[in-house]
């Protein structure tokens, strides 16, 4: 048996030892294992729920040159006791790609103010002696001798900075100055006004902080809880971001250098236009910075909803050679010398490139290929990523692969010893986007020790997994366009959940090889679960169709439910969609997402579930629901999902979803009736179409281990260091074995997080769940110690 399998081999659990017994966990200190990757924990930056505009690039103007849309959205006009008017135009743009600024028609001033004002991003966070960096280009229409008044000033109208502006002419002119506040104010706003009548035009209005984060332009209190993290690498810009809803809105990396005005403003694929000021020269600063390996993700010609196609993917193509050379070419080359008029001459080395985001099928493999092969040309050292999405390319050699996970804290548990089988002479994996989504709140400790288990395995594998990044990182809390995140802000304050002392963690205590070992941990009784119970339902998605023949059964051959035709629909519970009686059958008429039809009891366990259904169009299948306790909480069997290619069991926990079990590949016909049959008996699911059995799967709803453990050896300091995570309701006593070791150190430290599986941090208790320090006494080389109910562990032992 070669290392790798005796790794694998000697991580077993055993409940069989007494309750009053410690377990035990022995660490083979003398038989050093694999190498744990450098990169093996890093972060995954997507602009989602205004992470970057709003959140870590610290501009305060929102909109600030009036590209996002034909009407001056985020500005508000001033005219108390004046007259004034203000338009988005057209007609006199500041640049060819920054065609539109704002008009300001100041009719009469009066005794008051006219001008206009902007909030920011929910209000711009200003502190006493804080300076700033404000610009703006301005113009009139004609002759025009008055002056421009700039305020920073609270809602109710104090004023903590001011400066005036004169010599506003007839061609665009950049004013600019430097504003210290007076005052502090997490909400307040910027103000210009007019001292005279006229028509002004204003474009790329800036407040900028002149404190940002090693002087690079990043909102220091949300770049230093990067840093915390000290991660390997960092993957930009996305994510769904990389891809667009269509290919007009998909990231084009050449878009987003240069003057900040001429950026390109895209709109986002989480509903909100961003503005690319930090675009791919500043993510590549940032990693810099953080001393990160940067991995762009390029766009590889594919959308959600189309594909460029084959013979239009040259210029695709060029991109990434062209990202390639921006980022490690000579400073005399065309694209290094942009990124030294930037303002860094010395390359940035970048090694990592991935492949598209979340693409898959043929489409994805033969552009993979393409990709693939010119970089490879040209670029050979550099490593790419490629995407698992409805199955790997297998039409070119794979370095890394990128795998996705999301779902409930009991699925991490059961899938901590995933990797333990992974072929040792295949691709590397890359877990690029994992996160606990269902039944963890807003970012709960439950969820964190879910992750922290997966995390354990992915760890002790990390000749498989070289890479691993938690999803999303950042969302500023007033537009949370996806749950839960890493990092929550607002204007002024900032929070981790749980999950991210748990990346700092792992990270903050990587090792350098990991260590082999056994564990054997005290026995917990199971805890019963509601959600092994439950009614039934059909539903569709992008599609209309219809289902009849229902019935369900339980084990003893009774009855619980029939419906072989359909009369009306009285007795089920319909959510979402048209649904009508047609013909005897139940069937829903428009081609719209999450629709669900519901019936039977919540209190049903085991059954027999059976029905026929067909499609009658749209671009996926249908959806049947088992284990329904209400509108957030079920199982449904997604069959001719993801564009009609697969079918997976998904479990919803409170409305987030997550597939529990291996896809399969499942195409639903149009027009034909299938035959379905799903077996629920405890945790074992079986789920049949025309009499074949598809899906066997067991319900995650209930970790299997109490206890998971990985141990690493740090060469620096000669610190043992070892990971337990305790997903039990229970405190766990383990005597601790280093075996190989003849003296360690009389004390060691213990980094602890802890608390009730519900909890949560907050803006108001950011810290309520963070991890906690101590020292531990070490008799020897063996030692009992006891882990927290609902608690993540790091020990660090001073062996000899």
């Amino acid at each position: 048996m070669n290392r790798f399998g005796y790794l694998c081999a000697s991580i077993t659990f055993a409940l069989s030892a007494l309750a009053a017994d410690p377990g035990k966990l022995t660490i083979q200190v003398d038989k050093p294992g694999i190498q744990i990757s450098p990169t093996l924990w890093g972060i995954f930056y997507e602009e989602i729920n205004c992470s970057g505009d709003g959140g870590l690039y610290a501009e305060l103007v929102r909109n600030r040159n009036f590209e996002e849309k034909d009407k001056p959205d985020y500005w508000t006009l001033i005219d108390k006791g004046g007259k004034a008017e203000m338009s988005v135009v057209s007609t006199e743009p500041l640049s060819a790609t920054n065609r539109q600024c704002l008009r300001l028609k100041v009719e009469q001033v009066g005794d008051g103010r006219v001008g206009v004002a902007n909030d920011g991003w929910w209000g711009m966070n200003v502190k006493e002696g804080a300076a700033f960096d404000l610009s703006f280009y301005a113009k009139a229409a004609g002759k025009y001798d008055g002056k421009l008044t700039v305020t920073l000033e609270s809602t109710e109208g104090k004023v903590y900075a001011e400066k005036t502006f004169e010599g506003i002419g007839e061609e665009w002119k950049k004013f600019s100055d430097s504003i210290s506040s007076k005052g502090t104010d997490p909400k307040a706003r910027l103000v210009i006004s007019a001292s005279k009548p006229g028509t002004l035009y204003l474009d790329v209005v800036s407040l900028y902080p002149k404190d940002t984060w090693k002087g690079h332009g990043l909102r220091p209190d949300l770049a230093e809880m990067l840093d915390g993290l000290k991660p390997g690498f960092v993957r930009f810009p996305g994510g769904c971001w990389v891809e667009g809803d269509t290919m007009k809105t998909a990231s084009r990396w050449k878009k987003t250098i240069g003057e900040i005005g001429d950026r390109w403003v895209q709109w986002n694929i989480w509903n909100y236009f961003a503005t690319n000021g930090l675009g791919f020269h500043e993510y590549l600063v940032m990693c810099e910075d953080l001393g990160a390996e940067p991995l762009f993700v390029i766009n590889v010609g594919m959308s959600h909803k189309e594909n460029v196609p084959m013979d239009k993917m040259g210029e695709f193509v060029q991109d990434a050679l062209d990202a390639l050379e921006y980022a490690n070419g000579p400073e005399d080359s065309p694209w290094g010398s942009k990124r030294a008029k930037a303002g860094h001459p010395k390359p940035f080395n970048m090694k990592y490139m991935e492949i598209g985001n979340e693409n898959g099928g043929p489409a994805y493999h033969e552009r993979y290929a393409l990709f693939h092969d010119a970089i490879k040309a040209k670029y050979p050292s550099v490593h790419l990523v490629a995407n698992e999405w409805q199955g790997t390319p297998k039409n070119r050699p794979l370095e890394i692969v990128d795998e996705h996970y999301y779902s409930n804290p009991e699925f991490f548990m059961n899938h901590a010893k995933k990797y333990d089988t992974y072929k040792r002479d295949g691709h590397k994996v890359y877990v690029g986007e994992y996160a606990v989504t269902q039944n963890c709140g807003q970012g709960n400790l439950r969820g964190a020790l879910g992750e922290a288990a997966f995390m354990t395995g992915m760890e002790r594998n990390s000749d498989v997994v070289v890479m691993a990044s938690y999803a999303p990182l950042f969302v500023n809390m007033h537009n949370r366009r996806w749950n839960p995140n890493l990092i929550n802000f607002d204007s002024y304050r900032v929070y981790g959940i749980p999950s991210y002392y748990v990346q700092q963690m792992f990270s903050q205590n990587r090792g350098d090889v990991v260590l082999p070992l056994e564990l054997k941990s005290q026995p917990v009784a199971e805890e019963p679960s509601k959600y092994l119970a439950g009614a039934i339902g059909v539903g569709t998605w992008a599609t209309t169709a219809e289902f009849k023949d229902i019935k369900v059964t339980a084990p003893d051959g009774k009855t619980l439910f029939e419906c072989p035709t359909f009369s009306d629909t009285k007795g089920w519970k319909l959510r979402h969609g048209k649904w009508a009686v047609e013909e005897g059958a139940l069937r829903q008429t428009v081609e719209t997402e999450d629709c669900r039809a519901v019936a039977g009891d919540p209190k049903w366990t085991d059954y027999v579930y059976t029905l026929k259904a067909r499609k009658i169009s749209g671009r996926e299948g249908f959806l049947v629901m088992f284990r329904a306790q209400n509108d957030g909480d079920f199982i449904w069997w997604n069959l001719g999902g993801w564009g009609n290619q697969h079918s997976a069991l998904e479990r919803s926990f409170g409305g987030g979803r997550g597939p529990f079990a291996e896809q399969a590949p499942v195409k639903i016909e149009t027009n034909r009736w299938y035959d379905i049959k799903i077996e629920v008996q405890g945790k074992s699911l079986k789920c049949y179409l025309d009499g074949k059995l598809i899906t066997q799967a067991t319900d995650t709803t209930v970790a299997t281990e109490p206890v998971f453990a990985c141990a690493a050896l740090e060469k620096s300091s000669g610190d043992v260091i070892v990971k337990v995570v305790n997903v039990s309701e229970a405190e766990q006593k383990l005597e601790l074995d280093l075996q190989g070791v003849k003296n360690v150190g009389s004390s060691g430290k213990a980094i602890v997080l802890s608390g009730e599986r519900t909890d949560e941090n907050s803006l108001e208790q950011p810290t309520k769940i963070a991890p906690k320090k101590a020292k531990v006494d070490v008799a020897g080389p063996k030692f009992v110690h006891s882990f927290p109910a609902n608690s993540l562990t790091v020990l660090r032992i001073e062996a000899k």
